[in-house]
C-alpha cells in the first residue's frame, strides 16, 4: 500500500476540491454544520490569522480547549502555514501549563476560557500577570519568556489578549490568499507538525514530535481497516488534545472525506443522541466510554441502527464491553487499534471482517507498512511466535523524537530505527498480536510472571461487575501479590467471597487476587486512561494501615 507524500494542509485541499458539498464537520450542541468547502475556507481564515501575527514555518502554537470548531479549524490552518501544533491536556494545572510551555518554546497560546469548573483564565493569569498591562501580542514574560500571543476562545475581551475573531480579522486584512498558498507549497510532508506530550505516568512528559507524514498516513491507514468512504459518519467524542482525537478521529475521516460529528466534552447520553439524531456509522471511545453508554438509563432510548464500525482504545479493551458493543449498539465491525503517541499513535489494527474471536482477544495485525518484533527485555534478542516478550516497530510511523530531548529519544528509539513501546505481546503464527500489558505493570508473585490483564478479563465476565483495575502491591513473602480493584454494578450485592469462590477452579490460585477493593470510580487522565499507578499508590496506602 503506497504512503501519501502530502501535507495535512493539502490533504483537506483535495478532499474540499473532490467534496466540495459533502458535510465535513457537524457540531449537534452548537448548530453547525460545514460541508468540505466551507471548512476549507474556516481553515484557510485561520491560517492567514496566525500568519498575520508573524507566526513562521516551524513556530510552536499550542492550544489548551476541548473540541470546540476552533480546536479542529486550528488543527488543518496550523498544518497549511507550517506551525506545528502542540496540544496540551484539558485537565492541566498551572504547574503542567507552565511546564509544558516552557518545555515546548511555544510563542502562541490558543485557549479556552474554563473546562470543567478550571478557569483557564484564571490560571494563565497567575503564571502571567504582565498580561493585565500589554499590548495584544506583545507579552513578555518573565516564566515563560518565549509567549508572546494569546488568543482566548470567547467574545468577551481580555487584557493582552487576542480573541478568535480577532485573528480573523488580521488575516483578512494582512494577508493574501497568495502569501497563505505560497507558505503552504514550502512546507514539507516530512517536517515536523504536531508535538503532543506523553501523559507523564513516569516522569515529566515528553513532547512526541509529529510530521505530516506520520499523522496524514497514519490516519488513512486507520481509516481503510474501518473500510470507510466519504459515506461514513465518525462521531468523535474522545478529546482532540490525543492522538485517539486528532489521527484516529480527525485524520482518518479527512482522508476519506467522511463526516465528523463531533461531541466537545463526554458526556454519554450526548454521544448516543449524537450517533442516533446523525445517524452515525462510527463511534470512537475508550472502554471506560462505551461502558457509560452501554449503562446510560437511556440506553434503549436511541437508534443504532446505521452505527456499523469505530474504535475501541486507548486501553486494554474487556471482552465482554466488546462483545456489547457488537450486539447491543451493533457496531458489528467495531475495531480494536493498538499504539501509542509516539507511533502516531496505530501500530496494529483489527480489521471490519477478522473473525470475533480474533476481534475481540487481540489488537488485530501489524498495519502495511510497518513492522514489528517481539524480544526479550533482558537481552533484546527476538523471540519465539506465541512467545511473550516487548513489542518493538519500525516504519514511516515511528515518531521524529521527544523535543529538546536527546538521551530519552535514544532510550526509546534504538540505533536500528526500532521504537521500543515498554508493552508486552505475544505474536501468534497467523500474525495477530495479544497485549498482554505494561512492562511495569507485570506482577512477579513468588518468581511467577503474571499479567494483570489476564486476570481482569476473567472477572469481567462476573455479571455483577461494571469494571476492573488489577495492580501488584507489596509483599514480604511473595514480593507482590494482586489487588483487584472493583466497580460492582448499581444494583449488585457482590462481596470479596463471591469473587473469591467465582475464581476458584476456574483460574490458578496464585493469580486469584489476595485483595479486593470495591471503589465507585477510577483515577483517570483527561483522555480516559485508567492511571494503574495511582491506583498502586492508594492500594500500598491501605495496606499500610492494615
Amino acid at each position: 500500500m503506497p504512503l501519501m507524500n502530502l501535507t495535512v494542509g493539502q490533504l483537506l485541499d483535495e478532499k474540499a476540491k473532490k467534496h466540495p458539498e459533502h458535510e465535513a464537520a457537524v457540531y449537534p450542541e452548537k448548530g453547525i454544520r460545514w460541508t468540505y468547502e466551507q471548512f476549507n475556507e474556516k481553515v484557510n481564515d485561520a491560517a492567514k490569522g496566525l500568519m498575520a501575527l508573524d507566526i513562521e514555518k516551524g513556530d510552536h502554537v499550542a492550544i489548551w480547549s476541548d473540541n470546540k470548531p476552533e480546536w479542529l479549524t486550528s488543527q488543518f490552518a496550523t498544518g497549511k502555514m507550517g506551525a506545528v501544533l502542540v496540544t496540551v491536556n484539558t485537565s492541566y494545572q498551572a504547574a503542567e501549563l507552565e511546564y509544558l510551555l516552557k518545555q515546548s518554546d511555544s510563542s502562541t497560546l490558543i485557549l479556552a476560557e474554563s473546562y470543567k469548573g478550571t478557569s483557564y483564565i484564571d490560571i494563565l493569569k497567575e503564571l502571567c500577570p504582565e498580561l493585565e498591562h500589554c499590548e495584544k501580542g506583545e507579552l513578555q514574560s518573565e516564566r515563560l519568556p518565549h509567549l508572546k500571543n494569546i488568543i482566548v476562545l470567547s467574545d468577551q475581551e481580555y487584557s493582552g489578549c487576542y480573541s478568535w475573531k480577532d485573528i480573523i480579522e488580521l488575516g483578512a486584512n494582512r494577508v493574501t490568499d497568495q502569501q497563505l498558498e505560497e507558505r503552504s507549497n514550502s512546507l514539507d510532508c516530512h517536517e515536523v507538525i504536531n508535538m503532543q506530550y506523553t501523559s507523564g505516568t513516569t516522569g515529566f512528559p515528553k513532547g512526541v514530535m509529529l510530521s505530516h507524514h506520520n499523522i496524514v498516513n497514519n490516519g488513512k491507514q486507520i481509516a481503510e481497516c474501518m473500510q470507510f468512504t466519504e459515506k461514513d459518519r465518525l462521531c468523535i467524542p474522545v478529546p482532540f488534545f490525543h492522538c485517539f482525537g486528532c489521527v484516529l478521529g480527525t485524520m482518518a475521516a479527512v482522508s476519506k472525506a467522511a463526516t465528523m460529528v463531533i461531541v466537545e466534552q463526554f458526556d454519554p447520553e450526548k454521544v448516543l443522541e449524537a450517533v442516533s439524531k446523525e445517524k452515525c456509522t462510527a463511534l470512537h471511545g475508550v472502554p471506560t466510554m462505551f461502558i457509560a453508554e452501554l449503562n446510560h438509563p437511556k440506553f434503549d432510548q436511541y437508534d443504532f441502527s446505521h452505527l456499523r464500525t469505530g474504535i475501541m482504545a486507548g486501553s486494554n479493551c474487556p471482552i465482554e464491553v466488546m462483545k456489547d458493543v457488537m450486539d447491543k449498539m451493533g457496531a458489528s465491525e467495531i475495531t480494536i487499534t493498538y499504539g501509542q503517541t509516539e507511533s502516531s499513535p496505530a501500530i496494529t489494527q483489527t480489521k471490519t471482517d477478522d473473525p470475533i474471536d480474533r476481534r475481540v482477544s487481540t489488537v488485530g495485525k501489524r498495519h502495511p507498512n510497518v513492522e514489528i518484533k517481539v524480544v526479550d527485555p533482558s537481552t533484546n534478542e527476538e523471540v519465539a511466535p506465541n512467545e511473550p516478550g516487548e513489542l518493538c516497530t519500525r516504519g514511516y510511523h515511528v515518531m521524529k523524537g521527544y523535543y529538546n530531548n536527546e538521551e530519552e529519544t535514544k532510550n526509546a528509539i534504538d540505533e536500528d530505527g526500532w521504537l521500543h513501546t515498554g508493552d508486552i505481546a505475544i505474536v501468534d503464527d497467523d500474525g495477530y498480536v495479544q497485549i498482554t500489558g505494561r512492562i511495569k505493570d507485570m506482577v512477579i508473585r513468588g518468581g511467577e510472571n503474571i499479567y494483570p490483564r489476564e486476570i481482569e478479563e476473567y472477572l469481567y465476565q462476573h455479571p455483577d461487575i461494571l469494571d476492573v483495575q488489577v495492580v501488584g502491591v507489596p509483599d514480604a513473602k511473595y514480593g507482590e501479590e494482586l489487588m483487584a480493584w472493583v466497580i460492582a454494578k448499581e444494583e449488585s450485592n457482590l462481596t470479596e467471597e463471591d469473587l473469591r469462590e467465582f475464581c476458584k477452579g476456574n483460574i490458578a490460585f496464585h493469580k486469584i487476587p489476595k485483595y479486593i477493593q470495591f471503589t465507585k470510580e477510577y483515577p483517570m487522565t483527561a483522555s480516559g486512561k485508567v492511571q494503574k499507578y495511582k491506583l498502586r499508590q492508594e492500594a500500598e496506602q491501605l495496606l499500610a494501615k492494615h
